[in-house]
């Protein structure tokens, strides 16, 4: 028995990973009091009209101060109090005085990488029309919130590519910042011991940079300094990473953003893309393990949905299986990469293998089963993840049923291998000529604290477009 459930177990981090939760979305709710019409905001505090000051949006797992900090949860909103503090990152902000508009949506509790929200809504695309786009995961609303020009700059939080994916999905330019460098304290975590990062978005690299300068002080004086130091992108030395099944017009859309910027363009090896796909593996356990610690103790509760209970469920069998593993493989990606960075000064490669996805049809049916089935689960901390998928074979395999879209969403994302590394990485559009969308999104990874050097760098790739 042992045997195919590792099997099992196996073919579930492989196919869903971190944050993969179920395909349908159950009909919302009333809209809650004070949340915005296009469900971007939670909480929405419009700016005076004509207001000058900078417009701040911030993701709602980051405390903010007398506010309750709901992390996309009809269960958090109903039974937390308002938070008694700020979030560290929030301090520069505070002390200068920028105006504060919201606070934006998200998947629950941070873990979906579509961005749909089965209680608050799903934030709309700014790319829909008569078809109806996700916005990426999880920081949905802060993409959409610049993306609308509600907000100037968002704080949005990245663990698997939280920050990227939603950037890439709607068009805006977002950063994922250097794990460690930016304080998580009063975030509420998934894995803040391992990946969880906190990163502005914007719709240029301007407003990144002027978001990651309410994150770290004088980094101002930084960027400065590293536009001054890359006035041209023909002395900059590229690393190309080609990844298996991306759209063919996605590879072409960034190596033409590449050419016209003049950079330096050199392919790297093969091998580097087999150490990748291992890395992307070892990085979505070590996520998905880590909802499972961060969150089994909401699995049994009201207002949790199945959606979110079935990523916890999963997360416990990579805890159970994988996990240690994983960490174990950790150091050595973090060396490989050191080794490719003495080649090159940056990494490329599409933030997403293809368009975003168009929203899935309503399961409904399957959601509200199995979420009955999850709810008769009785004394959950004490349960064996793998013991449960066992003896309950259906509630397993409805949930593999429901999961596939976020799987699919999972498998697009070309971003929790740098959450392994810890590096920074920024994720900026650039033109998709006759695709579905108008853009595609191009991703630079960096060196460890080269935040300053990425923005300056997709400064050159944007103003060539």
């Amino acid at each position: 028995m042992l045997k195919p459930l590792h099997a099992l177990a196996s073919w579930l981090l492989l196919a869903l990973g971190l944050i993969v939760c179920s395909s349908g979305c159950v009909v919302p709710p009333k809209r809650p009091a004070g949340s915005s019409r296009d469900h971007t905001f939670i909480a929405y505090w419009p700016p005076p009209r004509n207001s000058q000051r900078l417009k701040l949006a911030i993701k709602d797992n980051i405390d903010m101060r007398g506010v309750v900090t709901t992390a996309g949860s009809e269960h958090l909103a109903r039974n937390s109090p308002p938070a008694a503090r700020d979030a560290a990152c929030l301090a520069i902000a505070r002390q200068r005085g920028v105006h504060i508009v919201g606070k934006v949506n998200l998947s629950e509790f941070a873990v979906a990488p579509s961005g749909i929200n089965d209680y608050f809504g799903t934030p709309a695309n700014p790319f829909n029309s008569w078809r109806k786009y996700v916005p990426g995961g999880s920081s949905c609303g802060s993409a959409c919130a610049v993306a609308a020009g509600k907000a100037d700059i968002a704080f949005g939080t990245d663990t698997g590519g939280s920050v990227r994916v939603p950037a890439a999905c709607c068009g805006v330019v977002g950063l994922k910042t250097t794990f460690g460098l930016v304080s998580l304290k009063g975030v509420f975590p998934i894995s803040p011991q391992h990946l969880d990062t906190v990163g502005p978005l914007a719709l240029d690299v301007a407003g990144v940079a002027r978001g990651m300068d309410l994150l770290q002080r004088g980094f101002a004086a930084r960027y400065a300094a590293a536009v001054k130091n890359r006035p041209a992108a023909k002395a900059i030395k590229i690393g190309r990473l080609v990844l298996r099944g991306t759209d063919p017009k996605i590879d072409q859309a960034v190596d033409d953003a590449l050419a016209r910027a003049g950079f330096e363009v050199i392919i790297l090896e093969d091998a580097l893309r087999v150490k990748w796909e291992q890395a992307h593996k070892d990085g979505t356990t070590i996520a998905a393990a880590g909802a499972w610690i961060s969150d089994r103790q909401f699995s049994a509760k009201l207002g949790v949905s199945a959606r979110t209970r079935s990523i916890i469920f999963v997360g416990g069998v990579a805890y159970s299986t994988q996990y240690h593993a994983a960490l174990a493989r950790q150091a050595d990606w973090r060396r490989t990469l050191r080794q490719v960075f003495k080649q090159v000064d940056f990494i490329a490669l599409p933030t997403l293998q293809a368009p975003p996805p168009p929203m899935p049809p309503t399961l409904r049916v399957d959601l509200l089963r199995a979420e009955a089935e999850i709810a008769n689960l009785q004394n959950i901390n004490a349960l064996n993840p793998l013991k449960v998928l066992s003896d309950v074979p259906a509630t397993g395999l409805r949930l593999l049923g429901i999961d596939l879209f976020e799987a699919k969403m999972l498998n697009l994302q070309n971003t929790v291998a740098v959450n392994f590394a810890g590096n920074p990485a920024l994720a900026l559009p650039v033109p998709l000529p006759r695709g579905r969308v108008p853009v595609t999104s191009l991703q630079l990874i960096g060196p460890p604290l080269s935040e300053a050097e990425l923005l300056a760098t997709g400064r050159l790739i944007e103003a060539s477009r």
